[in-house]
């Protein structure tokens, strides 16, 4: 099905209605595209952004990172003000303020900037995903369309997955700063389909500023410390200052959580164990499925030799085989229910990781290339059947918050597995021991998912009145 043609099918007397709703997928789809493709394009570009900008390991980090904190962080406020301003405004918002950052991006003169820009991304990304996802909800009242509407607005961010890295090296061919600026045209396009939109509703929604400065604070800090700890060392100043406020902002957190009258993570949240378990599930993949490309193309291209593309087209196998897999997902648990599938795809990143420890850096690419595949299909087996398990042990007036906070889980497994990984392969000890470490923990953290996830229960929560 096109991204441009809407599942829902309006009847003869309401054609204008159906173009709206044609108009709204078609945003959605391609904000939240283009926003997941960000997150992807950016890895097989970093040698030559180092080239171009100078930095080291810590500074391409920060490239990274930069990114996926802020969209972390912001997360679990974007769905509050996306019901204080409504989704359309909030969406057009959002995307202008990334459209803007992304071209800040590729005009970026030194590695300060780029960074500073793609923070400003990440926020501007934070308030793009969760409503997308609100404008589709609003524009499908009937149940069976905008189910399928859903599924189409999924395939956004599957679609992009698949072609980051492949993109980001043909892009890299003529600069670095094209993976940056094919935003513009992109972003565009979504806000021309945006304005043909109808006007989303809007109700009173308070704001944890507590909370939301202190996470901020928290995931940070933390980051900070990770990243600084593999140039400084675990006992430099800053990184101990860094984990201190860390852990004073979390404590914070927490208790404003607590005793707030509106806090943004509500703590009754994790009195169901599956709730807790999937939330763990969802930062144990994503140390593995975005850890990983960001170890392999610096690994692909430093002691390999490929180009930014060559680089991409490596990623090809285990992003193509994960979007081929993403389809029989929902059949796959139908016939063994959640957990089953949830263990192997965990068992796969286990596996993949593991593999790809013990073989060399100087063996060929494609070795490393195929042992990668197994981590990409771990992606359709692990995610799905957990979102659907952690939606069935919360009431359905925390559905949102708990979408929220779930993906916010990962985003911060995501960060923290580059700012871990990149001080273990800048270490001491070199590269390739850094990189059989990082692979070990990846590995270490998938297993510990899987026997957390034989745990789970398919017990749904029960409904309020």
């Amino acid at each position: 099905m096109s991204v441009l043609t809407s599942p829902y099918r309006p009847s003869a007397d309401a054609p204008e209605e159906g173009r709206h709703a044609s108009a709204t997928l078609a945003a959605a789809v391609l904000g939240f595209f283009v926003i997941t493709l960000d997150a992807t394009i950016v890895n097989v570009a970093l040698p030559s952004i180092r080239e171009a900008l100078g930095g080291g390991i810590t500074g391409l980090q920060w490239v990274v990172d930069g990114y996926t904190l802020m969209f972390a962080a912001l997360l679990l406020s974007a769905g509050v003000l996306s019901d204080r301003i409504g989704a359309r405004r909030a969406l057009a918002g959002g995307l202008t303020l990334f459209v803007i950052a992304s071209l800040a991006c590729g005009l970026a003169s030194s590695l300060g900037v780029l960074v500073a820009a793609r923070v400003v991304q990440g926020l501007g990304a934070a308030v793009t995903m969760p409503t997308s996802m609100a404008l589709v909800r609003h524009a499908f009242p009937d149940p069976v369309a905008r189910a399928r509407a859903v599924g189409v607005w999924a395939m956004g961010g599957a679609a992009a997955s698949v072609a980051g890295p492949v993109l980001g090296g043909l892009l890299s061919l003529a600069s670095w700063r094209m993976i940056f600026w094919i935003n513009l045209p992109v972003g565009v396009i979504t806000l021309l389909l945006l304005s043909r939109a109808p006007h989303s509703p809007v109700r009173p929604a308070p704001f944890d500023w507590i909370g939301q400065v202190t996470a901020v604070m928290a995931m940070g800090g933390l980051t900070f410390a990770a990243i600084e700890a593999g140039e400084a060392g675990l006992g430099a100043p800053q990184v101990l200052s860094a984990l201190i406020v860390a852990v004073a902002a979390c404590a914070v957190f927490v208790a404003a959580q607590a005793k707030g009258a509106h806090p943004m993570v509500p703590p009754e949240l994790f009195r169901s164990a599956t709730v807790v378990i999937a939330t763990a599930i969802g930062f144990a993949f994503m140390v593995g499925f975005y850890g990983l490309p960001f170890l392999f193309s610096l690994s692909f291209q430093q002691q390999h030799g490929l180009s930014a593309l060559g680089a991409g087209l490596a990623f090809g196998p285990m992003m193509l085989l994960s979007a081929c897999l993403t389809p029989f997902s929902a059949w796959i648990v139908e016939r063994t229910g959640p957990r089953p599938p949830i263990i192997a795809g965990l068992a796969l990143i286990a596996a993949g990781s593991l593999t790809l420890a013990l073989v060399p850096t100087s063996a060929p690419v494609w070795v490393s290339a195929l042992l990668l595949v197994p981590v990409g299909m771990g992606g359709p087996l692990v995610m799905p059947p957990t979102t659907a398990l952690l939606l069935e042990h919360v009431p359905a007036h925390q559905a949102g918050t708990a979408g929220g906070v779930f993906n916010t889980s990962r985003q911060v497994g995501g960060a923290l597995a580059v700012a871990v990984f990149g001080a273990l392969i800048s270490a001491s000890g070199g590269f390739e021991h850094g990189l059989h470490v990082s692979l070990a923990v990846a590995a270490a953290i998938a297993v510990l998912a899987a026997l957390a996830a034989s745990r789970m229960t398919a017990r749904r929560a029960s409904q309020p009145s």
